[in-house]
């Protein structure tokens, strides 16, 4: 995907100001012990892009994922989401102001039905209120609502003749799919996936970067980590690359790609080839 109007007069480098950054962070850093995970001065994602994470294994881009969205808390630093401190912030409240998340490991919940697993997904169900519970009036109009946005999203995604199955018996990729529609129950302003096409088969590699390209035709905003180069190419518009914990290039995937410090980090100091060039590879 080329690189959009937007990121025009943004400067290639580490920590670059965004024109209308909707997620910020600043100063966020996590220890485990003596080990820093993640250190990262400053970091913005454009509103209505598709940005990608990249970096090497142990990178930190997973634990910065938890940080951003409160699955964890950092030590030091603090975010800022579409104008909102995220400081301190549980997960679900990060969610419900419109930031959600994918996990590199699946969650959907195996003993339910696929379609008990999207409704899970949607907010303001008066039904979970134990006040109005036995009260069916109070909350079947809702209910409903929430059935039929679930339906038009698992058609979306094909998985309408699945929606009775348990969800333990569909495959990795619609597992994959199943938890990305899941996500759009609560009509989020950003969606964060992470590794998205990991374990996935190439018959629905396609698929799923053609939703990931759509969320971001209706207005969205997408942040994803992803480990195969050719795919960030394909759909990002930004690329951000973390080693050890630290942001340490920013740019469209071409000038990434190249950047020496991202082929340090991926190929070790001493090597004769580009990342472009492992990929053609």
């Amino acid at each position: 995907m080329a690189e959009t109007t937007a990121f025009a007069s943004v400067a290639h480098e580490p920590g670059a100001a965004k024109p209308d950054a909707i997620l910020v962070a600043d100063g966020v850093v996590r220890r485990f012990g003596g080990l820093t995970a993640v250190n990262v001065n400053h970091f913005e994602v454009q509103r209505n892009s598709i940005t990608a994470l990249i970096g090497p294994n142990g990178a930190g881009k997973s634990t910065f994922f938890n940080l951003l969205t409160g699955f964890d808390m950092a030590q030091e630093g603090e975010g800022v989401f579409n104008g909102k401190p995220l400081k301190g912030m549980p997960s679900a409240k990060v969610a419900r102001a419109g930031m959600v998340r994918t996990f590199q490991l699946t969650k959907a919940l195996s003993r339910m039905t696929v379609i008990e697993n999207m409704r899970l997904g949607a907010q303001e169900q008066p039904g979970e209120n134990i006040l109005t519970a036995f009260v069916p009036p109070l909350w079947s109009a809702r209910e409903r609502q929430i059935t039929e946005q679930a339906h038009e999203l698992l058609h979306r995604f094909k998985l309408y003749e699945k929606k009775d199955d348990y969800a333990g018996s569909l495959s990795g990729g619609q597992r994959k799919l199943l938890e990305m529609a899941r996500a759009l129950m609560s009509k989020p302003t950003m969606v964060m996936l992470d590794e998205p096409m990991a374990g996935v088969n190439p018959a629905l590699t396609e698929s799923l970067l053609d939703h990931i390209v759509e969320l971001k035709e209706e207005g969205m905003t997408v942040l994803f980590v992803e480990h195969d180069m050719h795919m960030v190419r394909r759909i990002s518009d930004w690329v951000v690359v973390m080693a050890e914990g630290q942001i340490i290039a920013e740019g469209p995937a071409g000038t990434v790609m190249s950047n020496q410090a991202v082929q340090d980090a991926y190929l070790g100091a001493h090597h004769d080839t580009d990342l472009s060039e492992e990929r053609d590879a």
